[in-house]
């Protein structure tokens, strides 16, 4: 195996551990708070500047569950695992009493400003100190973005508060204010931090510039699709309930937005600072799933460390001996598709399932991962193909590289069979995710310690591709797909995007698969909610049946289990929501395949309420009686 992008470096250090170290790995990785220690700072050298800033990643978590500043993709209309509580994506959330988001957010914002404000009076040389205050300018555009995206307009924070502070009773800012102050500070942080090709070794893995860039360009591609498509009906009035919506002078036009979305994403692009992540097998065949496990040499068949990840531009470090996640990851595989985003998945000559000449449909269990999209065989277990387990004796045990299954030593079957006898928790029935999962053999679950992509290179593509097409009213060039989406679905094994591609059907528009293409790169990074609320389809796209397998008329449907001989892999009566009967259209975008009759129901309509007021969460009543100046938004 190789990786054709580069020359392996296999013994290089984890990329971001030997970061932010003057004050030693262990202050970086510690996660309980530490307020107590950044008051003690004196703000008198650069090196306490730096030591200050360093602590700002401490608060960065693995996001993409809703553990810190999400509410992660599960239970969404591309998920397969509908959990039994707390299933967001049917809009049967109550207003909390306590919210973390809330509490965390603001209270990583006190520290930010604190190395703000200290630098006003360092007696040093500004430019000693400019990239530990660049960074604490991006911190606080990522704390406030946080808010913005689960509440809509919020209180501004731009001072470290007293307990006593009149800020702390304000009322709150509109979005709009919000979203002028992120971009405010992004550009301060990109004119004091320094590029990523400028940073040395021991700097690699810090905020750049080029992640500044990012973020602003996700802000501005937020907003702009944001206001044009679902516009004040959220905001509220701002006297009675809701933050109101008044514009501060000299806010962006939506056009505007777009335009320095476009501007900001290329110069990430054309900055030659990140690459796409490019490791295949001896058949050609892209790995990403070893982007999403990437630990030390063990980790992966050929060595590589997370020094060869070039692809995530800003991330959660973790490591085995000082940070590891500790989530129940691998064991609960909770990044698994639903029917709906197994066929948004393209087949390799471009073309959605419905229109493909190389589908090879739904007949038997393999059949529909035959000519299709890499990252459906890297995130998406095969019927019957062998996979190793983890740890020390999870399903077999880890991964043997170079030995064949049947030559592990392990008396056990690697064989994946679905899982379709059982609704269990409500994960992984019928199809099977892999992404953020290992295979490693000194890892149990709960011991992962692979790094979360908070922002990624193909992100920013994807930014680029959305906001050119916005900008052309729906149209896009072949040289702006050239260079964006594209490189993506290159490095997928799918063919071009191009505009005589999918001129032959009607049902095809470069917006929509632009927006497939979006669901399909990110999928269970935590950008699903956001971005259907941001399109206005939200209530449209999650109000559906969510579906998984098709067991009429296909082989599922009288198949044995061959791991366990005399039974069927398919038991109808453990499952009393049944098939589908009709045909059923899945989405807004009618170029996304409808659900035909004989797929298993996993959550029914009936069961999926969300409406316009989850668009925005309601604000925590403890924060109300706190500051009876913070009005609820709309209808909670």
């Amino acid at each position: 195996m190789k990786n054709i992008n580069r020359t392996l470096r296999t013994k290089c250090l984890l990329p971001v551990l030997a970061i932010f170290m003057l004050t030693g790995c262990d202050d970086y990785l510690d996660q309980e708070p530490q307020d107590a220690l950044t008051e003690a700072l004196y703000f008198e050298t650069a090196e306490q500047f730096e030591n200050s800033a360093n602590y700002l990643y401490t608060r960065l978590g693995f996001d993409y569950e809703g553990d810190q500043d999400s509410q992660g993709d599960t239970s969404s209309d591309l998920s397969g695992n509908i959990p039994a509580t707390d299933a967001y994506g049917q809009g049967s959330s109550t207003t909390p009493t306590t919210d973390d988001i809330w509490k965390n957010n603001y209270s990583y914002l006190r520290a930010v400003n604190q190395l703000i404000e200290k630098a006003e009076d360092y007696p040093g040389n500004q430019s000693d100190i400019e990239g530990p205050v660049g960074t604490a300018y991006f911190f606080r555009a990522w704390h406030h973005n946080n808010l913005l995206k689960r509440f809509g307009g919020v209180p501004i924070a731009i001072k470290a508060f007293d307990v006593d502070s009149e800020e702390l009773y304000a009322p709150r800012n509109s979005r709009y204010e919000v979203v002028a102050q992120m971009i405010e500070d992004l550009d301060m942080a990109i004119a004091l931090l320094p590029s990523q090709n400028s940073l040395s070794t021991s700097d690699q893995g810090k905020i750049s510039l080029e992640a500044a860039k990012s973020l602003k360009a996700r802000v501005l591609l937020y907003e702009a699709t944001w206001e044009k498509y679902v516009g004040t009906t959220t905001d509220g009035d701002g006297s009675s309930t809701g933050a109101g919506s008044n514009k501060p002078s000299g806010y962006p036009s939506i056009e505007n937005m777009f335009t320095e979305a476009k501007q900001a994403a290329l110069e990430v692009i054309n900055s030659g600072a990140f690459e796409l992540w490019d490791y295949r097998d001896e058949l050609g065949e892209e790995h990403l799933f070893y982007l999403y496990n990437l630990e030390d040499g063990g980790s992966n068949p050929i060595g590589l460390t997370k020094a060869e990840n070039k692809e995530f531009i800003f991330q959660t470090v973790f490591d085995f001996s000082l940070r590891k996640i500790g989530k129940n990851l691998t064991h609960a595989k909770p990044i698994t598709p639903s029917r709906k985003m197994m066929d948004m998945y393209l087949c390799t000559d471009g073309l959605p399932v419905q229109h493909s000449s190389v589908f090879e449909g739904y007949d038997t269990m393999l059949s529909e991962f035959q000519n299709r999209d890499f990252r459906l065989k890297s995130f998406v277990s095969e019927p019957l193909k062998e996979y190793w387990g983890w740890g020390s004796n999870t399903n077999g045990g880890g991964a043997q590289y170079g030995v064949a299954f049947s030559e592990s030593g392990v008396a056990f079957d690697y064989r994946y069979v679905p899982q379709l006898t059982s609704p269990g928790a409500g994960r992984n029935i019928g199809y099977q995710g892999r992404k953020f999962t290992t295979e490693y053999i000194l890892r149990e679950t709960n011991q992962e310690s692979f790094n979360y992509p908070q922002i990624r290179l193909a992100e920013v593509m994807l930014i680029y591709a959305e906001a050119a097409v916005e900008l052309g009213n729906g149209a896009i060039s072949d040289g702006d797909l050239d260079i964006s989406i594209n490189k993506i679905r290159e490095r997928a094994g799918v063919a071009s995007l191009t505009n005589a591609l999918i001129a032959p059907f009607s049902d095809l528009t470069m917006l929509g698969e632009i927006r497939r293409e979006r669901a399909i790169e990110l999928d269970g990074e935590n950008f699903r909610f956001d971005d259907l609320k941001r399109w206005g389809t939200a209530v449209e796209e999650l109000s559906r049946n969510v579906c998984t397998t098709y067991i009429e008329g296909t082989e599922y449907e009288t198949a044995e289990n061959p791991k366990n001989p005399g039974t069927n892999i398919w038991l109808p009566s453990a499952f009393p929501l049944g098939l589908t009967q009709a045909e059923e259209p899945v989405s807004t975008y009618s170029g996304i395949a409808s659900t035909k009759p004989g797929a298993l129901i996993l959550d029914p309509s009936g069961n999926r309420i969300f409406s316009l007021k989850n668009y925005l969460d309601a604000i925590p009543t403890n924060q109300i009686d706190q500051n009876p100046n913070l009005l609820q938004n709309p209808n909670w």
